[in-house]
């Protein structure tokens, strides 16, 4: 082939590494990052030191432990919903990472989801956001078919919020429920029970296709004491629901073990003889992960965005050099690069899977208008051609069974007379219906804003993502802390002078501070992540690596359901 005919789609970057700019960007996030990782530190501690003595006490390990003792050596588990519960139930002492610990790990070689309870944390039982938590782990390996294995340790339903735990379909029993449909999809489930297994919870290990326990763990729908409350009979906990009386006389267990080491031991050799899935339909190339590196150090990304969510609204970045560092060997086709400029769409590889990308681009544009002159489009707006583009471009990767990269950085779709006569309602709808309809994998990254109807646009929460993960940067609501204290400001002040209080200029400014702060506080990806809006906040320089596990997941599912867009606005 001669040099004149080799395609050159490797992403230049102009980033500069030496400005005054990007030195205070990267310390800034550092600084966040910083804060963040020392957060989620506490987090992993559980209920505590005395806790976890107690547990020893019992002959048993931690989760922690356990979960060392699981995974392969070398590799580390993909947390998801870490940050579950965070900020909640204060008035019960808390619920660190809602008393279960959730995630992607690698068992005997196979990527596995694991779901195992933290006895640390009131026993194990069940908060509202405990159950919320398991159900978006079993939703994860539902839709990507990957096994999963359950360290049960719980006491069941923490029964002062019981009302809110035990009815609604996101609550405890759709656990149940998932179990049943999961097996009947080929999902492989383990439980292992070292713990307590009482009540509604001793159904999740029996719905799932082997049972593990333990000597001096407990399975039973009720305890002693509730069993003599409720029918006058005496009996010990062993010989009501015991290892040694489960696998001998009730034939619930299919393997007894005498502690927490030998049982996780039992369990990795049953992993290690799962069947091989079915080969996936998604383009996947021989991969060399030091010849296929981007070009460019992913640590770079640090100086790249403003840390301040203050300043955001002004922090131009190109949106390439994000992709730069994220796709192998940084080479990116760029699909329509003259067109709709405000979002970057094109083909790459990750991890030596093929993906399409959606981003954001931050940088003002100039757009050619029909009358031959140039308009100013503004970075991380979403324009009538941005919509069109992006709209086309996924139903093309979903044409071709190509997975889907969303990038956030999006303030929003462009409005006013201009926006309005150019059709960007009929635009935003089909890019819109486009997201709704994709039936390939969707993997969402908030790297920036992500505010109002560009947040559905891109592929929020509400719109399937097989994962969502976000950058300490992230910040995500109906509109940015600064548009929304300008606006309530304006409609609370004219409320109260209704009411014949004329303000000062100091009541202003202190009215706009307190809303703007409790709004800040709910954009923040923190308050997000407590809510499960979000799988994990994630450091930007391991975005590549998160990447590639969750492709991989999602690879391991290979059905693929028939794309039909349904009527699109033309």
């Amino acid at each position: 082939m001669t040099e004149i005919s080799k395609l050159n789609n490797v992403l230049a970057t102009k980033l500069d590494l030496k400005t005054p700019r990007f030195a205070a960007n990267k310390v800034a996030l550092l600084a966040l990052l910083g804060g963040i990782r020392t957060e989620e530190d506490r987090i992993r501690q559980g209920g505590g030191a005395k806790a976890a003595e107690a547990q020893h006490a019992k002959g048993r390990l931690t989760v922690l432990e356990r979960l060392k003792l699981l995974l392969d050596e070398g590799t580390e588990l993909l947390e998801l919903g870490l940050w579950a519960a965070h900020g909640m139930y204060e008035e019960y002492g808390g619920a660190p990472a809602a008393g279960v610990i959730t995630g992607l790990g690698r068992v005997n070689g196979r990527l596995c989801m694991i779901v195992a309870n933290d006895a640390t944390v009131k026993a194990g039982a069940f908060f509202p956001m405990t159950a919320k938590k398991v159900l978006r782990a079993q939703t994860i390996a539902l839709e990507n078919r990957i096994p999963t294995l359950y360290l049960v340790d719980s006491a069941g339903v923490f029964l002062p919020l019981q009302e809110e735990v035990f009815p609604d379909t996101d609550d405890f029993g759709r656990v149940f429920r998932n179990n049943a449909v999961m097996s009947s999809l080929g999902v492989p489930q383990i439980t292992a029970i070292m713990g307590m297994c009482v009540a509604g919870g001793a159904y999740l290990p029996v719905m799932t296709d082997t049972v593990l326990m333990t000597e001096g763990s407990g399975l039973f729908l009720a305890g002693p004491s509730l069993v003599q409350a409720a029918i006058g009979q005496k009996t010990g906990a062993e010989e009501l629901g015991g290892a040694s009386m489960h696998s001998e006389i009730s034939g619930t267990v299919d393997f007894k073990e005498a502690d927490d080491a030998r049982c996780i031991a039992r369990l990795r050799s049953l992993v290690g003889k799962i069947g091989v899935p079915a080969k996936s339909p998604f383009s996947m190339v021989e991969y060399d992960a030091q010849k296929d590196a981007p070009k460019y150090a992913p640590e770079e990304m640090y100086g790249l965005i403003d840390a301040d969510p203050a300043r955001a609204s002004s922090n131009a970045y190109d949106m390439r050099e994000i992709i730069a560092r994220l796709v192998d060997r940084s080479e990116f086709d760029e699909y329509k690069a003259d067109f709709g400029r405000t979002v970057l769409c094109g083909y790459a590889r990750i991890g030596g899977r093929a993906v399409g990308i959606v981003a954001n681009q931050k940088v003002h544009q100039q757009q050619a208008a029909l009358d031959g002159s140039k308009r100013t489009e503004f970075g991380g707006v979403i324009y009538t051609e941005s919509a069109q583009k992006a709209a086309r471009f996924i139903m093309d990767c979903n044409q071709s069974l190509i997975p889907l990269i969303f990038l956030h950085d999006v303030n929003g779709f462009m409005v006013g007379k201009d926006a309005e006569w150019s059709g960007i309602i009929r635009a935003g709808a089909k890019m819109v219906s486009a997201v709704s309809t994709s039936v390939v994998p969707k993997i969402t990254v908030i790297v920036g804003g992500s505010f109002g109807a560009g947040h559905y646009a891109m592929c929020g929460k509400a719109y399937d993502p097989r994962f969502l993960f976000a950058w300490p940067t992230a910040r995500y609501a109906v509109m940015s802390g600064v548009s929304a204290a300008n606006t309530l400001v304006e409609v609370k002040v004219k409320q109260m002078e209704r009411g014949g209080k004329v303000l000062t200029d100091a009541d202003r400014r202190a009215l706009y501070d307190e809303i703007k702060t409790a709004y800040d506080a709910q954009t923040d990806p923190r308050y997000g992540a407590a809510r499960l809006w979000i799988d994990a906040i994630i450091d930007p320089a391991s975005t590549r690596e998160v990447l590639i596990a969750a492709l991989e997941a999602a690879s391991l599912n290979p059905d693929v359901a028939r794309f039909n867009p349904g009527v699109l606005q033309t």
